[in-house]
């Protein structure tokens, strides 16, 4: 009979399972069901911590009576820590691979619009060679809207999204990746890349080659592409770059992966991240402030009848200290331009290895840095920046000691 039980309430459990993942497809992923649990739970105790203290405390109603505006404050720090922990959840902590597509696009669009009008310079040529009655040309051409319209001894022959060199008199086209051609012209495609022969002018336009390109120009000391490619996602890392096993993506200025906020810590999103810990380490101090105050004005009474509300304070009082150190780490990161990866596996991480301790290489001075932290994605091209590595020259100049005219000039900022 128990048997039976356990096995219809397992059975029970499992097809309200089921129902569940259909209902919400987000929530068959393991890792999702523990981030969405995680989220729950903060904002419970939020709720909690708060709910207790309007229940018992009643001098703190009567103050709201009378002053609304304190209660209101209270308040409204609660709601904005919640909506910017929200906030930092869902930003995108800077995946390498959105910056890449991102670049690829943007060089693909400037390729294909300088590919246009070296199609349309080509045509233009030969339509004014066709002009000239001592000059007479077998093969007009004509261009609209980006097609090519090429005319051989009569025949129309139409090519939608071709491209098409000259050289001579002589015609090279390329049509979805199939090279036809026409004459002593030369044109070739190969894994998205269009090399075209104008007048003599090799014009190459790279599109799988731009993101490696650019990676490369980060390293003053040249590197080989296998050395810098992320074994899990197989793509380009730039300087600062770290893969997530968490994420499974690799993630810009890696800092940390936070599993209260289910996400990477990293360049997108370390600003929210500094502003959601201050909002919290300022709601938690008030908090402790208003249990405090309840506990004084109830001292006459016996410790046992407030035993909730002082395990709940200490409780409180553990996680404002735990809160205040981490302000104070982060905001540390932030001035030497660092992230707590790069602090903590500083003798693991290739680029660091070899410069001293004190000496921070991406160090640009507290007002630099802290501009490049909270202003400088918002103007950046792709909403992200990619730093450099500093040379020798530089690195040493870092490690030179400070001297009273060094600080009299403010070197530091």
């Amino acid at each position: 009979m128990g048997v039976s039980c356990g096995s219809s309430l397992r059975d029970s459990c499992s097809r309200a399972a089921d129902r569940c993942s259909r209902l919400f497809p987000c929530f068959s992923d393991p890792a999702r069901r523990s981030a969405f649990s995680l989220k729950l739970a903060l904002v419970l105790l939020h709720i909690l911590f708060v709910g207790v203290l309007f229940l018992f405390d009643r001098d703190l109603i009567e103050k709201t009576k009378h002053e609304p505006w304190y209660t209101a404050t209270y308040v409204l720090l609660f709601v904005a820590t919640l909506v910017q922990y929200f906030a930092t959840a869902g930003t995108s902590p800077g995946y390498v691979i959105d910056v890449q597509k991102a670049i690829d696009e943007r060089d693909a669009a400037a390729r294909r619009t300088l590919l246009a009008s070296d199609i349309q310079k080509v045509v233009d040529d030969r339509d004014a060679a066709a002009r000239k009655p001592l000059l007479p040309s077998k093969q007009p051409a004509s261009s609209k809207n980006g097609d090519v319209a090429i005319t051989v001894d009569g025949r129309n022959n139409h090519r939608g999204n071709a491209t098409a060199s000259s050289k001579n008199g002589d015609v090279a086209i390329t049509v979805d990746g199939r090279n036809n051609h026409r004459g002593n012209a030369t044109a070739s495609s190969k894994n998205g890349d269009v090399a075209i022969t104008v007048d003599g002018r090799n014009n190459h336009r790279g599109n799988a080659t731009a993101w490696t390109k650019l990676v490369l120009s980060l390293f003053p000391q040249r590197s080989s592409t296998t050395s810098l490619t992320c074994p899990y996602c197989n793509i380009l890392q730039p300087p600062r770059a770290k893969h997530c096993h968490d994420c499974n993506k690799c993630v810009l200025q890696f800092d940390h992966h936070c599993v209260w906020l289910g996400t990477c810590i990293g360049q997108g999103n370390h600003c929210r991240f500094w502003w959601y810990i201050c909002g919290e380490t300022a709601l938690t101090l008030w908090t402790c402030i208003l249990y405090i105050g309840y506990l004084k004005s109830n001292i006459l009474k016996a410790w046992w009848a407030d035993i909730i509300l002082i395990l709940l304070l200490a409780a409180l009082s553990i996680c404002l200290i735990f809160l205040m150190l981490l302000l104070l780490f982060h905001s540390f990161l932030i001035m030497t331009n660092q992230t707590t990866y790069e602090l903590v596996r500083r003798r693991r991480i290739a680029y660091l290895r070899g410069i001293p301790e004190r000496v921070y290489p991406f160090n640009q001075g507290v007002c630099r840095n802290l501009y490049l932290f909270c202003c400088a994605r918002s103007s950046s091209m792709y909403r992200y920046r990619l730093e450099t590595l500093p040379t020798a020259q530089e690195l040493e100049e870092k490690s030179r000691p400070y001297t009273c005219y060094d600080v009299l000039s403010c070197r530091c900022c």
